[in-house]
């Protein structure tokens, strides 16, 4: 079962622009002048207002795994968050490479995917599929793959 999208941060706005982090993990950004566009917002639509106004459209607040604006403008209007979802676009500046970090590491010290496999008690399949971000990973494999398998200390920072 898929799980179902839902909004749980808003990084930041800039402009018509909304950077927020889904409960996926993912840091993603909205571009609602795009969304907008897209939906041929007109004169006496419901969103129209959000349009003519920054000040008002910056009012954005979460409920509920969602956009709502609630002004007087539009009073709790809210957006689907899986709408929202897939009308965004990776957040590149908050996306951590693990997967190219690892591989760079690997061919740095002359490894190949099964090598390091086997120093970090994994597979091949799996080292391709993390290096190529096509898998989560979970602190334990990766501090195995990090410090087992590569003999570098695993460092993580919070800023």
């Amino acid at each position: 079962m898929r799980s179902i999208k839902r909004i749980i941060k808003i990084h930041e706005l800039d402009g018509y622009k909304i950077y927020c982090q889904f409960n996926n993990g993912e840091s993603r950004v909205i571009d609602f002048e795009e969304v907008f566009r897209k939906w041929d917002i007109k004169e006496g639509d419901l969103e129209y207002k959000l349009t003519q106004s920054l000040d008002e459209f910056q009012k954005v607040d979460l409920e509920e795994g969602t956009f709502v604006w609630k002004n007087n403008v539009i009073y709790n209007y809210d957006l689907d968050p899986i709408v929202m979802y897939e009308m965004s676009e990776m957040d590149e500046s908050r996306n951590i490479e693990i997967g190219m970090m690892i591989k760079r590491a690997r061919k740095d010290l002359g490894l190949t995917q099964e090598e390091l496999a086997k120093r970090s008690g994994t597979s091949k399949h799996y080292i391709s599929k993390i290096e190529n971000s096509k898998s989560g990973i979970e602190l334990s494999t990766l501090t195995r793959i990090i410090e087992g398998g590569l003999g570098k200390r695993l460092e993580i920072k919070i800023v």
